[in-house]
């Protein structure tokens, strides 16, 4: 079995009920968190129940270099202002060979905010984009 490279090149794809919205080189916030409420046991002082209550999940911030996809994600935001569907999306990492390392299923995915280039000529970096969107949580 060959050896992975786990510091090769990450990229990170984003589909919206099957439809691609492309490729991305930064993925931030795929994270969850358990909130736990401690009951005491009456006259049992050796622990306290941690008990789960409910689950939340941060935003997922999406960045890349500006592309022509970009006009997918606009495409995609204007369509929550004619009502909102909560469709269903993934976002898998690829090896810079294009070999999947893990997929992410998200339910109910809502995006958030979109961010665009800084046009500034006086700095000439990269035109970058900032996509984030919210979720309900993991599926398949």
């Amino acid at each position: 079995m060959p050896r992975q490279d786990p510091g090769s090149t990450i990229w990170f794809t984003l589909t919206i009920d099957g439809e691609s919205l492309g490729y991305f080189n930064g993925c931030e916030g795929l994270s969850s968190h358990v909130e736990v409420e401690q009951r005491q046991e009456g006259g049992n002082n050796g622990f306290v129940w941690q008990l789960p209550t409910r689950v939340s999940y941060s935003n997922i911030r999406l960045t890349r270099p500006l592309t022509p996809d970009t006009a997918k994600v606009a495409k995609w935001i204007s369509s929550v202002q004619t009502g909102i569907k909560r469709p269903t999306a993934q976002i898998s990492a690829l090896r810079a060979d294009g070999s999947l390392v893990a997929r992410w299923g998200l339910i109910e995915v809502l995006p958030v905010s979109w961010q665009g280039p800084s046009l500034d000529p006086a700095s000439p970096a990269v035109a970058t984009e900032v996509l984030e969107i919210a979720h309900h949580g993991f599926t398949d």
